[in-house]
């Protein structure tokens, strides 16, 4: 299929694109300078510079794709515009009728990036069916899904993924862990003891091409290792490879957003999630804890940082 990519250089983006074309897909990938797309263009994808807050400087292109992920994030201080733009931008790219098809018998899809922090606190387990209860951090996400969810017709299905907080490599959040482990001292915000929803980005990564390639796929669909891991559990898990143990801060909560603001809510927000969506898709995760694989994601950040 052909499909084009929005945050190909990102974190989620990356891991996505190779993804797709380890399926032998044809990715066009929307990157903001000629630096990105030469190196885009050397993984094997097709560049096309641009913008999210230009739609002309991307929507000609987009026209002739048969399939739409957008996984790119911007957080400046109209990424939420930016975001809405792009959506509605690839939705009418999406709606045109194409000259040429790889797929003249199937609808379109459109794979819209959300995260599970919509669903707010869930200290029993919730799936796609809970309802959304955003903390403040992504409040907007919810309009943005519906959006998304509400253009489905018959010639066009759409989705939406709500990840879980992503590990691998050398960024996300469980990276942070890893980086201030090695610098000797980790801050964790509230007492620790509230689970995180996890999944390794090459995971990810592969529930997105199950979504591309499944003709019925549409709806959320949830994204997580479903390994229910309390944060002190990581950050032990992770002093055992270093060589000293750092030291742990847990930050109360109330300093914490001083120094923070809204994202402090959201690292201690407690969470049990189930992918039965994702996962009656056939959907399987490789990895199903971070504790239990610590040295190998240590290594695999540090060589990413190398």
């Amino acid at each position: 299929m052909r499909i084009f990519l929005t945050g190909a250089t990102g974190y989620i983006g990356g891991a996505t694109l190779d993804a797709l074309l380890r399926a032998g897909h044809q990715v066009t990938a929307l990157v903001r300078d000629n630096n990105k797309a030469a190196r885009i263009a050397a993984r094997g994808a097709r560049p096309v510079v641009g913008s999210l807050a230009d739609p002309n400087t991307y929507q000609a292109v987009a026209d002739a794709q048969d399939g739409y992920i957008h996984t790119a994030y911007d957080s400046s201080a109209i990424g939420i515009a930016n975001d809405r733009s792009a959506i509605e931008t690839l939705l009418a790219s999406a709606r045109r009728p194409r000259t040429v098809s790889a797929l003249p018998a199937e609808p379109r899809f459109f794979i819209y990036t959300s995260c599970g922090w919509v669903l707010g606190r869930a200290s029993e387990a919730v799936d796609e069916s809970a309802p959304v209860n955003p903390v403040g951090i992504v409040e907007w996400r919810p309009a943005h899904e519906q959006l998304v969810l509400d253009a489905t017709t018959d010639t066009l299905r759409t989705a939406v993924v709500r990840s879980g907080v992503v590990y691998g490599g050398g960024s996300g959040i469980v990276g942070d862990l890893f980086r201030m482990a090695t610098n000797g001292l980790v801050r964790v915000i509230g007492d620790g003891n509230n689970r995180w929803p996890l999944v390794y980005d090459r995971d990810l990564a592969d529930l997105y091409v199950r979504i591309a390639a499944n003709h019925t796929a549409s709806g959320v669909f949830n994204a997580n290792d479903e390994g229910d891991e309390r944060v002190n559990d990581i950050v032990a898990a992770i002093s055992p490879y270093l060589p000293h143990n750092p030291d742990v801060r847990h930050v109360p909560i109330d300093e914490a957003r001083s120094k923070m603001g809204p994202y402090a809510d959201v690292l201690a927000l407690d969470q049990v999630v189930r992918s039965r969506r994702s996962r009656a898709l056939g959907w399987n995760p490789t990895l199903h804890s971070v504790a239990g694989n610590a040295a190998r994601l240590l290594e695999e950040w540090r060589a990413s940082r190398a």
